[in-house]
């Protein structure tokens, strides 16, 4: 029988978040964990096999294997690419010098 370990797993919007702390087996990746967690029964928008996802802020693969005491962070998807959105800022910074 393998071992069980605790962990959570979070995610969150703007308005609400969840956090699911629960102990899986010893050797679980994040995917199985997200899928262990039931997080998607109350945010049908996961899709744990395609999620971004990170340990205490330190993006990972899904297939990375998670230890005692982790933190599983499910990321959502960037409504606006970063660096899009510093050249519109400069732009408009530019135009109202002139």
């Amino acid at each position: 029988m393998n071992k069980l370990i605790d962990i959570e797993v979070v995610y969150a919007l703007p308005d609400r978040q969840q956090l699911i702390s629960l102990p899986v087996p010893e050797g679980s990746s994040i995917e199985t964990c997200i899928n262990l967690s039931g997080i998607t029964k109350h945010f049908s928008e996961i899709v744990a096999s395609k999620a971004q996802v990170g340990i205490f802020s330190v993006p990972q693969k899904l297939s990375t294997i998670v230890k005692a005491g982790d933190r599983i962070e499910i990321y959502r998807p960037l409504i606006a690419d970063p660096k899009e959105m510093r050249k519109i800022r400069a732009a408009k910074l530019a135009k109202n010098k002139v």
